[in-house]
């Protein structure tokens, strides 16, 4: 594997120092913080076996790191290592305490995350117990500790015994692991179509002890108004935490603006430890999703003061001034997302966990994941309900490239008892702190309540497959609807996806039907998508040799599961490599080899979805969104992710960047009657001056007609410019023997390209294309000239780097008319390596030779 794990274990001496450090550097706010991340130790808690551990952490990446367990992600390993989720495990550590820091008024053990039933002991005395992965805990822990050393640990019980337990008390009807909705815990660590069960337990999140004396910051609520010209109205209500006689207490508020200077101050009295500063930035700089206009944010810092105006507490977060709402669907009217007054077409894919285990997703995971679906048009992602709640790092992210999240709670494709009080209460307080975390980011434009439930929602009473209704609502409108509408004021809310009117169209992969099918529906489509391998390279991090003679070995299988899930066998009878070997004989030709079938895929997966998406652009308004699934992986593996485990794109990720360009040509083709109707689409706020070029050629290159003309392309509107008719060139050449090309042009620069065929891929008999590359460049960073003396269709290069960025990919070359490719590289070579590993191929390489 390719993949590693990194644990850094500390000596006694440098936590000590570090311990005393952070003490020193928050006397001066009033507030103490001691770290407790860092080393520690593991052991299962019917052993005393202990061995080095890591906070945060997860106990599958300890036993890795202990070399106590092989890579649950290499081959079939994964259904060895199932008996780590069936066993308890306790973690424990030493830390000191110095003197001063015990005469706090207040000292809470603060744990951002304990996964998941979890019991906490400090000096071997309990100090209380977790039973919700997502909840922030805070226990009191003043008597129980002492100055010098001290000792805690945390004892995690298996989740497996108790949801066995509930299940023979009552099953809860799912789709996915039975009875694991019983239990507060990342739904797809259980397993899922696309990724591994792998039940883990561990402090997931960091941990630390909190000391403070007058009070400190509670909870910030910054509201926007923007109902004046030139001005945004800010309301940042503040709570402190005081004691039950509250001293006299102020908050000291500043806002920033993008430059880093004050705009607006504001110091408000807090009485009861509650109080609102009323604050207003004039000339405010409004921000936008990708594509539609910048991305500024602004900085409201939050200082706690006492009567003699000493800093006892700061919080800084940062905004966003815009307004952004999702509308729901309207008999005259699709849903869709509407920003700072404005509809838009909605452009992504939907976000799953990058990693099976939390620990290992660092920021810069994050930040190439983030950065990369900006760069490939994207201005939104739906962030999935069976996943975790999303660190703060990735809303950053957002809200800096301008990608608006549609943002689930963690509940997806099972029922919940939603008739148990302490399972709503428990919900509740999960619900609270995630709201109250997150709600700041400009780039949530949704809370959603769950996904694909709906399906579960029955009428009065719970039967074999359903849940009643009124559990329904009580959990998922009411419940989650009433935190939503107290914590977020203003945020949009809706029960759950697609309960809103959006779409979830899965004809095309669980029923088997032709990519075809996409034109028959229409709305805001926010789950659609087909699978495809990964990359070779990644193929080779999980497999053997002898794995890769065949997409059907049993470990390239097992790494798909759709084979294997709760999905099982689908309306058409058949199981996930089936289903997209189905679909590629329809469209292409069989492939020669391993990994050219490996590729065919991708390119198949790549035609299908850019089949769906240009559709619905062109239909704008009748259809305003399209968030394909998926955007990620959490294991390596066959699956419908555009990028894979390793951030390496696959070919629907460059077609994504051409099918979501904020101008677009495209082609609707009818071949029955020999047309080609070329559409242009504008997502843009302004309107747009260019020159749409076409021409027809046969598939040696040879020009048969050509056409341009001067276009106007209207802000955010799509429009049919001209339809070619082709019959004359059908009945002289053949429909199979015809390609349709279009680029379109804006201030002398190409903005976007289209090909279009009158037949499918597998009719043309394409000629070898003679590809010739000229490289140049040196160290990382190459250019490769791509020149064909035929027609090249999905022409792509591979270097011998697995890790190297590609500028473009899978692009569709026309004779005379070269394509230029940039690649980095992540470590230098010598011109003569680089051209050694270099390989450039189309379609027709991927096919046997006649």
């Amino acid at each position: 594997m390719t993949h590693s794990i990194f644990c850094v274990h500390s000596s006694v001496q440098w936590l000590l120092l570090a311990t005393l450090l952070a003490t020193r550097s928050n006397a001066a706010a009033g507030i103490t913080r001691l770290d407790l991340s860092g080393a520690w130790e593991a052991s299962a808690t019917s052993s005393n076996d202990w061995f080095a551990a890591t906070v945060p952490g997860s106990i599958h990446t300890d036993l890795l790191a202990a070399k106590r367990i092989p890579d649950p992600f290499y081959r079939d390993n994964e259904s060895s290592l199932q008996w780590i989720g069936e066993q308890a495990w306790s973690y424990r550590r030493s830390f000191d305490v110095p003197e001063a820091f015990l005469k706090r008024q207040h000292v809470l053990l603060h744990c951002d995350g304990l996964d998941t039933l979890a019991t906490v002991l400090i000096n071997g005395q309990k100090v209380g117990q977790a039973d919700n992965m997502f909840r922030t805990w805070e226990f009191d822990v003043a008597k129980l500790l002492q100055p010098g050393t001290n000792t805690i640990e945390v004892d995690f019980a298996s989740v497996l015994p108790l949801i066995r337990a509930k299940e023979q008390e009552r099953e809860l009807p799912t789709w996915s692991y039975p009875g694991s909705a019983y239990v507060r815990k990342t739904p797809c660590n259980f397993g899922w179509d696309w990724g591994p069960t792998l039940i883990t337990c561990g402090i997931w999140r960091d941990i630390c002890l909190v000391g403070y004396d007058t009070g400190r910051l509670g909870d910030v609520l910054i509201t926007q108004d923007h109902s004046q010209p030139g001005r945004v109205g800010l309301a940042v209500q503040i709570t402190a935490d005081p004691p039950a006689n509250p001293p006299p207490l102020k908050a000291q508020v500043e806002v920033l603006d993008p430059a880093g200077k004050r705009c607006a101050a504001s110091v408000v009295e807090l009485a009861v430890g509650q109080g609102t500063a009323e604050l207003a930035v004039t000339r405010p700089q409004l921000w936008w999703p990708n594509g539609l206009g910048a991305h500024p944010l602004y900085t409201v810092n939050v200082t706690l003061l006492n009567d003699q105006g000493t800093a006892l507490d700061n919080v800084s977060k940062r905004i966003g001034l815009r307004t952004l709402h999702a509308t729901q669907q309207s008999p005259s009217s699709p849903m869709h997302f509407v920003v700072n007054g404005v509809p838009f077409f909605a452009k992504g894919a939907n976000w799953v966990p990058p990693d099976v285990f939390p620990n290992r997703i660092t920021k810069e995971i994050l930040s190439r994941s983030m950065t990369d679906a900006a760069a490939a048009n994207m201005n939104s992602l739906r962030f999935w309900g069976g996943g975790n709640y999303e660190p703060d790092e990735l809303f950053d992210l957002c809200d800096e490239l301008g990608l608006c999240v549609w943002l689930d709670f963690k509940f997806a494709c099972a029922t919940y008892p939603g008739y148990d009080p302490a399972f709503l209460e428990n919900v509740r307080q999960e619900a609270r702190d995630n709201v109250r975390r997150l709600r700041h980011h400009p780039s949530i434009a949704l809370w959603c309540g769950n996904n694909e439930i709906m399906f579960f929602r029955g009428q009065d009473e719970w039967t074999t497959n359903k849940m009643s209704q009124g559990d329904y609502y009580c959990l998922f409108r009411d419940t989650l609807g009433e935190v939503v509408r107290a914590d977020s004021p203003g945020s949009d809310f809706v029960t759950g996806s697609p309960d809103c009117g959006d779409v979830h169209y899965w004809e095309v992969w669980h029923g088997g039907q032709p990519f075809e099918r996409y034109r028959d529906i229409h709305g805001f489509i926010s789950e659609f998508g087909f699978e495809s391998w990964p990359v070779p390279q990644t193929v080779a991090a999980f497999t053997a040799p002898e794995d890769r003679d065949s997409v059907d070995s049993h470990v390239i299988k097992y790494h798909m599961r759709s084979n294997r899930m709760y999905v099982g066998v689908d309306e058409d009878g058949t199981k996930g490599t089936d289903k997209i070997m189905k679909l590629v004989r329809l469209y292409f030709r069989e492939a020669k080899d391993f990994e050219s079938t490996l590729w065919l895929g991708q390119i198949n997966q790549a035609y299908g979805i850019e089949y769906g998406v240009e559709g619905w652009r062109r239909e704008m308004p009748k259809s305003m969104g399209c968030i394909f699934w998926q955007y990620n992986d959490t294991w390596p593996g066959t699956s419908w992710s555009s990028v894979d485990y390793f951030g390496r794109w696959k070919a629907l990720q460059f077609r994504a960047r051409r099918f979501y360009s904020p101008l677009l040509v495209s082609g609707d083709v009818n071949e029955g009657a020999g047309e080609v109707t070329l559409w242009t689409s504008n997502d843009r706020l302004d309107d747009v001056q260019g020159s749409l070029r076409w021409q027809v050629t046969d598939l040696a290159g040879v020009l048969l007609k050509s056409g341009s003309q001067e276009v106007s392309l209207p802000a955010q509107k799509s429009q049919a410019v001209t339809t070619l008719q082709l019959q004359s060139l059908v009945q002289q050449y053949g429909a199979t023997n015809l390609l349709v090309w279009a680029s379109l042009q804006t201030a002398g620069q190409t903005v976007s390209e289209s090909m279009n065929t009158l037949a499918m891929p597998k009719q043309l008999a394409l000629l070898n294309p003679g590809l010739h590359a000229d490289v140049k460049g040196a160290g990382t960073d190459w250019s490769i000239t791509i020149q064909a003396e035929h027609p090249a269709l999905w022409t792509w290069v591979q270097v011998a780097d697995p890790d190297a960025r590609y500028s473009d990919n899978f692009v569709h070359i026309e004779p005379g008319v070269p394509a230029r490719i940039t690649v980095r590289l992540t470590q230098p070579v010598e011109k003569p390596e680089f051209i050694a590993g270099l390989k450039v191929r189309s379609l027709y390489d991927t096919y046997t030779t006649p």
